[in-house]
This record gives C-alpha cells, structure tokens and sequence, in this order.
C-alpha cells in the first residue's frame, strides 16, 4: 500500500527511540502511513501526527528540546496536528515538573494545565506482598478509564481506547506522575500506593505515563488507535 501520511516521531535526543519507532511501524503494517523517526523540523512540520517521546530527567529532556531546534515545530505542530505524548513526553505536556535543580522545578510546554509530582510514601505503606513501594516505579500495572462522581467522565469512552479492555496491562517506569488542573483531562488511572493519572488526554492531544511500545499487544493497539484517531 502506497504510504500517504505521515506520522513523525520526535528525535530530540530522549526517549526509547528505535523501540517506539519499531512499535509504531508494526501499528501500521498494511495502512498507508509512513512512519518516521527525525530530527527534521520541516519534516514535523509536513507530519500528519506526531509522537513525542521522553525518558530521563525533566529538565534534560526541555533543553534537549530546545538545543535540537524542535521546540518550536514540536509547539506548532500541537495546536492542530494530534500529538502523543510517552513518559516524560506526557509530562513535558504539562505547565511545570517538581523535578529540577532549583525551588521551582523545571518549566515544561504549558499545553495541558497541571504539575508533575514526585512519588512520596508514608513508612507504613505496603504493597500487597508486604514489600515497600520503591520509586521509581518499575513494571506492568493495570491501567483503568477515568471515573467520576455523577455521569460518564468525558474521556472513559475514548477512541484511543477503542477495543483495548478496561483494566489492560502496560509497562510504566517512572518516579513522578502527572497532577491535572482540571480533572476532565484525565483519561486512565492506575494504582501505586494511591490512584493517580497515567493518561491524559485535550483535544488533539494524548498521552501517556506508561510505554505503550514495551507493552506488547495492547501497547501496539493503542498505537493503531492512534493512527485512526480523528480529534
């Protein structure tokens, strides 16, 4: 089949590069989209969709961004193109991260309102073993649609979940989760010692704490979605 979108994956220097790339291709095996791993801003700028991948410190992964020259294209691309955010590219979605060298964290793209907490246990917390929770969090967890006291929450019935069931296994390696402004953007929960938000999703944007390209078949689902997804 004669490729003719194109989905960009961000090469800014972070991330499982050539995992997500490799993911990304088998999503799209027998669909006309061509799947790209660049460093090219002409190439995000002519993308149909984006992936935006991230792994390591919040602060090295923002001036990764910005000494690659991609910062710009990256926050162009978001107003209008859908975007998918993996890991730290979920949270650099977000206004600020508590992780960084001064009081203030570390600055993010300020797309989606909200902050990046660090993981805090009480002493007393125990996993269901008996063991600590040892941060980060290293490992397959359940991840669930977001609920809400009164009505369907907005995001439970999302395409991006489109036939992947409630409560599927993926793969998270994280120290710090993503605390929402408004509650409405949440689109999965998972639990570490207490709910928190592993998706989010505004708009033309979505993303996700966890590695969808480490999570074997639901990873590669959400991933299809993804391709399909018209916001």
């Amino acid at each position: 089949m004669q490729p003719s979108h194109t989905l960009a994956i961000v090469d800014y220097g972070s991330g499982n590069l050539r995992s997500v790339w490799q993911a990304a291709r088998h999503a799209a095996q027998d669909t006309n989209w061509n799947v790209l791993l660049t460093q090219d801003p002409a190439q995000i700028a002519a993308a149909d969709r984006l992936i935006l991948p991230g792994q390591g410190a919040m602060g090295d992964c923002m001036r990764e961004l910005r000494a690659s020259g991609l910062l710009e294209p990256v926050l162009e691309a978001a107003r209008s193109k859908p975007l998918f955010g993996v890991c730290v590219g979920m949270q650099m979605l977000l206004e600020r991260s508590e992780e960084g060298d001064g009081p203030q964290g570390t600055a993010s793209l300020g797309l989606i309102g909200g902050r990046v907490r660090r993981f805090r246990f009480d002493d007393g917390q125990r996993q269901a073993d008996g063991s600590r929770f040892k941060i980060p969090q290293m490992g397959w967890n359940r991840v669930h649609r977001p609920q809400q006291a009164q009505g369907q929450h907005p995001n439970a019935q999302h395409p991006m979940w489109a036939g992947i069931p409630d409560g599927s296994w993926y793969y998270f390696v994280h120290s710090y989760y993503a605390e929402l402004a408004d509650p409405s953007h949440c689109a999965g929960v998972a639990d570490y010692g207490g709910p928190f938000t592993c998706a989010i999703a505004k708009d033309n944007l979505f993303a996700t704490q966890f590695h969808p390209e480490k999570s074997a078949a639901q990873g590669i689902a959400l991933y299809r979605n993804f391709l399909h997804w018209q916001p």
